[in-house]
């Protein structure tokens, strides 16, 4: 379980996030929800360690996360596998070799700087990517996919961390409505098949009402809603949003499950 305990970050007297206590069961697919500068990206990114929190704690499974340092630190975020809205692979490189570094905390670095990854490291790769319908591009270079393509790798590269859990922030963001359901079936289908915990930044409350089995509403930093999707009603969304509430409450479209076939994880 993912436990945070009144978290908390500040930069001078601007609060970022503050106070913010939740408790995630493990398999959860959770959408943290609310307008841009609500504190959603520094929630996660103190979740990964990424930002370090100005007070509070963050547990899993009895183990204390704002308290590591060093190597312990480096296999948290192995098992805290980040996706960010710019992708972040490595665009001459072709698409498996950007996967394989998702096993970059397992092998040493001349392994991976000479690219002499074993043969049960690429089937893993492969399996991967065509677990999420990319088996067919791992020899393409990375900056002649889709966005929506670029996505995915980086979904199959977190899956290469064997992760406990994926922060996933704002990752459809700059995504067609096409390559946007294609990205949140993914993370569906890791939430799902794998029981990866799931944090998911989202705009859309459609898709957050549509994806997530639980909502997390964020307001200056605050937590203000936690619950079903089924209890965000539209005042509570104008509580989050304000005057924007009708810009993210789209017309919603039907579900349709993933169909990617079950990829080979570590």
């Amino acid at each position: 379980m993912l436990i945070l305990e009144d978290l908390t970050r500040r930069y001078g007297d601007r609060r970022a996030v503050e106070r913010v206590s939740l408790a995630i069961p493990r398999g959860r697919f959770v959408g943290v929800i609310g307008r841009s500068g609500a504190g959603k990206s520094t929630l996660l990114r103190m979740i990964n360690r990424l930002a370090e929190p100005t007070g509070g704690r963050i547990l899993f499974d009895g183990l204390d996360v704002t308290a590591l340092r060093g190597r312990e630190l480096r296999r948290w975020r192995t098992r805290c596998a980040m996706i960010f809205q710019q992708f972040h692979l490595v665009g001459r490189l072709d698409v498996l070799s950007n996967v394989l570094m998702g096993r970059l905390s397992e092998v040493p670095r001349h392994r991976a700087l000479l690219k002499l990854w074993s043969e049960r490291e690429r089937a893993l790769a492969l399996a991967a990517l065509d677990g999420f319908g990319m088996g067919d591009f791992a020899g393409h270079r990375a900056d002649q996919l889709s966005g929506g393509q670029q996505q995915r790798v980086a979904i199959a590269r977190a899956m290469m961390q064997a992760p406990d859990l994926i922060l996933a922030d704002e990752p459809v963001a700059s995504l067609d409505p096409r390559n946007t359901r294609i990205v949140m079936d993914a993370l569906a289908e890791a939430n799902r098949r794998h029981g990866i915990t799931v944090l998911c930044n989202l705009h859309s409350l459609d898709l957050a009402r549509r994806y997530c089995d639980r909502l997390v509403g964020l307001a200056d930093g605050r937590l203000v809603f936690d619950g079903a999707p089924a209890d965000l009603t539209e005042a509570v969304a104008r509580q989050l949003y304000g005057l924007e509430a009708g810009e993210v409450l789209d017309a919603p479209e039907p579900v349709r499950p993933p169909t990617y076939p079950a990829a080979l994880v570590a």
